[in-house]
């Protein structure tokens, strides 16, 4: 098993991060969140958990531990893959999934594209002893998920652009442009938003 790879970031996509190994280029799937870290040309260390297939090897990015470990306990569930784990932790943090399934907090888990209420309360079911209690504080985490909307998704947001290549003006351009699409939602997602940011500034050009 690859339990890490570390060294200068060489590319980023929307998903994926390339790092540079021993002279050897990594493609590693990363959520939003951990790519908005990651600088072209800085050194980076990524917690991994490859994923193997009749037909491929699939290398999955966390910023640490305790996300990767999510990652996998999420697939211990029936239909879940690693792409919907993923998308998961798009969504929420570790902590913040704990929480739902620890309260039975069926919203939570219909925020992630490709889960529905049948889903979510199945989910509930298979998870709620395997995912474990939360890490963090309770105050801290209702501050968590009671924060402002606009600011956490477009910080993030902003700052994964920025980690693409695109300079800091655009970037806050793009942000403006997604803004009417991110407060029409109850929790914006950073993923979804990317997206469309990126059509944006592909248009601009």
């Amino acid at each position: 098993m690859i339990a890490f790879v570390s060294g200068p970031v060489a590319a980023l996509a929307p998903t994926t991060a390339v790092l540079e190994v021993g002279g050897v280029g990594m493609a590693v799937q990363c959520t939003p969140n951990t790519l908005s870290a990651l600088r072209i040309g800085q050194q980076a260390k990524l917690v991994t958990s490859l994923v193997v297939r009749e037909d491929s090897l699939t290398l999955y990015g966390f910023a640490d531990d305790d996300e990767r470990q999510v990652f996998e306990l999420l697939q211990t569930a029936s239909g879940v893959g690693p792409r919907l784990a993923q998308a998961m932790l798009a969504v929420h943090s570790p902590d913040a999934l704990r929480l739902a399934v620890s309260t039975g907090d069926e919203k939570s888990l219909t925020a992630v594209p490709g889960i529905g209420k049948k889903g979510a309360q199945k989910l509930l079911l298979e998870l709620k002893d395997r995912l474990g209690a939360p890490l963090g504080t309770g105050a801290h985490l209702a501050a968590q998920r009671s924060a402002p909307g606009p600011a956490p998704w477009s910080e993030q947001l902003h700052a994964a652009l920025v980690g693409l290549g695109y300079a800091p003006r655009d970037a806050e351009d793009a942000v403006a442009a997604v803004t009417p699409q991110a407060e029409a939602t109850a929790e914006p997602q950073v993923g979804v938003l990317l997206k469309a940011a990126l059509q944006t500034l592909n248009r601009a050009r």
